[in-house]
């Protein structure tokens, strides 16, 4: 308890604190919300709840890292995750996703549930089960008299995030098949009727949504750590950001990645580091305790 009261004495007595403390959330914060787009596409195109979201993140980071251990420069292990995990995508939706898509709610969770314990323990195997990261070998920036330090890392991993997601908004908003992957979503038998192949479309969005992971997940092991069982807690926090945003509002998509991000970084000052996973559960208890507040009051002025 005393320990708990100097924390929160700390952020009051220096301020300083707190501007470093939400600088270091809003940077782990956007990528947070990277994944969280990804799991909005395929929630609100095929209406599934990808369960595996964030085993989709720890595997794009282990394609990042092994490929560091081969030689090959870090920052090439982007893009090579965003490639490698597409493909895996796009295999997964023909084995199991394209089955269970027009299944019910209780189908599709246990069938992603299943899919993110079988990759969890195929990078349990490959891999071990130490946490793994990489070290691009950059300085790290001072100010404020060293009290706020910045790793260009960071930096830079921000940077890479905010250009792939600026490249798929441009791509959802100007090419052929953005603009057939909104009209799936807004109605999926007006597109069949207009002669959109929504098989297509569907095995295209989550394959996008896994190379989207994937390059979170490069940029993380860059700036982060990764261990084949932390998956859950980025699934977490992806259906955290999305069930706070809703649906197809990007803005709130980013806000929410920004702002889960810095309250996780506040619940580490003030709590530990150790509870840090645990109050990302905690924000999807009261996210969806609102949510469901909302539509009972919704409910009530319909009648």
């Amino acid at each position: 308890m005393d320990q708990f009261a100097a924390n929160i004495s700390l952020l009051f007595q220096f301020p300083v604190v707190n501007l470093k403390i939400v600088l270091d959330g809003v940077m782990i914060g956007a990528l947070f919300a990277l994944a969280a787009y990804g799991l909005a596409l395929v929630w609100g195109v095929m209406n599934v709840k990808n369960l595996a979201q964030g085993d989709f993140v720890i595997a794009g980071g282990y394609v990042c890292w092994w490929l560091s251990q081969q030689g090959i420069p870090a920052l090439l292990g982007v893009p090579a995750a965003f490639i490698v995990m597409a493909a895996i995508g796009w295999i997964i939706y023909r084995v199991i996703i394209c089955r269970v898509i027009d299944r019910d709610l209780f189908t599709t969770l246990l069938a992603t549930f299943g899919l993110a314990i079988m990759m969890a323990q195929i990078l349990n195997l490959l891999f071990g089960s130490d946490t793994q990261s990489v070290s691009l070998g950059f300085d790290t920036l001072y100010f404020m008299d060293g009290f706020i330090d910045v790793p260009i890392a960071k930096l830079i991993g921000v940077l890479m995030a905010g250009t792939l997601a600026a490249g798929v908004i441009v791509f959802m908003k100007y090419s052929r098949m953005g603009q057939a992957i909104r009209a799936t979503a807004q109605d999926a038998r007006a597109a069949r009727v207009l002669g959109i192949d929504t098989d297509k479309v569907y095995a295209f969005t989550f394959s996008l949504n896994a190379a989207i992971c994937g390059a979170a997940g490069a940029i993380i092991v860059m700036v982060w750590v990764i261990q084949p069982f932390y998956g859950i807690t980025h699934s977490i926090r992806a259906f955290v950001i999305v069930t706070a945003a809703g649906l197809g509002n990007l803005p709130g998509v980013i806000a929410a990645g920004l702002g889960i991000g810095a309250l996780e970084q506040y619940g580490a000052h003030i709590f530990g580091i150790g509870y840090q996973q645990a109050i990302a559960v905690l924000l999807l208890l009261i996210v969806l305790i609102v949510r469901l507040i909302q539509q009972r009051r919704v409910r009530q002025n319909l009648q």
